[in-house]
């Protein structure tokens, strides 16, 4: 029950694509068992916010998340700024009518699960999407922030994930089951089928199959946040695809001037799962040059960000890190 560590934008391994399309069908086969079941159908609003311990967080966090984002607020009774958070992270979870369940951990009785997410202060508030975890925030922040936050997770979890939330009856009343009630089916979008020709030619090794798809998308709906994300990562695992990694970070070492091996370094970065250094890398490049070599090492930078995705707090890091060196 392990958590893994997620950005909502993914990673480079293109693991964010596959979670997506993986989330749609897993959310799909829970809500066609539920209406088998009976079990379909509105849920109450107050199975929007529930109690969880190490025993039920499989079925009420992880399970769940295939469907909803999960928020997850860790806290104690004698924690002071938990006693201000935690009722107005209910107050919301109600007030966004079932785009996210809040679940509620005590760390005093479960110590386990606050060990597994890395938890040093509390109250700390994460969030599970299709299966995987990534901080929100620690602390008692500003309501005006924490209202911004969650509404990135819910237009992330429904753009990538397909996860749109749980119907909510205000008069429909809670039973034993009612927690694990699901949405009505959502219809299949109109750009699925490329999506998941794209996602099968990634798996078959097709790189160049899965950008033309991305881009058959792309031509039709240019702000497809998915295609976006597949077509960056397509095109940057294309890049590599053939390159000599000892070569290329030889050059890179040896040629500090050369903007071409420092990209090129910078990719190799970036698909090793070395964020901040591709990242870093280009933007001490950035800084050191002018003209065209400045603004082909900017380029590649802006779309390594695009591969990472602007809502990971990397990119905001070196956003204002590349600004500094640009101006």
């Amino acid at each position: 029950m392990q958590p893994r560590n997620m950005s909502m934008s993914g990673v480079v391994d293109l693991s964010a694509v596959k979670a997506a399309q993986e989330a749609k069908s897993k959310a799909e086969q829970a809500r066609a068992e539920a209406a088998k079941q009976g079990a379909g159908g509105a849920v109450s609003a107050t199975s929007l916010v529930i109690d969880v311990d190490e025993a039920g967080f499989e079925r009420d966090v992880l399970q769940r998340s295939t469907e909803v984002p999960v928020v997850i607020d860790f806290w104690a009774e004698w924690c002071e700024p938990c006693k201000q958070l935690s009722p107005l992270l209910e107050r919301l979870a109600v007030e966004h009518s079932g785009r996210f369940v809040l679940a509620k951990i005590d760390v005093d009785a479960n110590q386990m699960l606050m060990q597994q997410f890395g938890i040093q202060g509390i109250p700390a508030v994460f969030a599970v999407v299709a299966g995987q975890a990534l901080p929100l925030f620690q602390g008692a922040a500003p309501e005006a922030q924490i209202r911004g936050t969650l509404d990135q997770l819910i237009q992330v979890a429904e753009q990538r994930f397909g996860l749109t939330g749980l119907t909510v009856d205000p008069d429909a009343e809670a039973g034993p089951g009612a927690e694990a009630e699901a949405a009505p089916t959502v219809p299949a979008g109109p750009y699925d089928a490329l999506l998941e020709a794209a996602v099968q030619a990634l798996d078959a090794g097709d790189l160049g199959g899965a950008v033309q798809a991305y881009k058959n998308v792309l031509s039709d709906d240019p702000g497809n946040t998915e295609a976006k994300l597949g077509l960056a990562q397509a095109e940057l695992l294309q890049r590599v695809q053939n390159a000599d990694a000892q070569q290329v970070r030889k050059d890179a070492a040896e040629k500090p001037a050369d903007v071409q091996a420092q990209i090129a370094a910078a990719d190799l970065d970036l698909v090793g799962g070395h964020v901040e250094d591709a990242f870093g890398r280009l933007v001490d490049t950035v800084a050191r040059t002018v003209g065209d070599d400045r603004d082909a090492a900017r380029v590649r930078l802006l779309e390594l960000f695009e591969v990472v995705g602007s809502d990971d707090p990397r990119v905001t890091a070196a956003r204002r890190a590349l600004a500094r060196a640009l101006f």
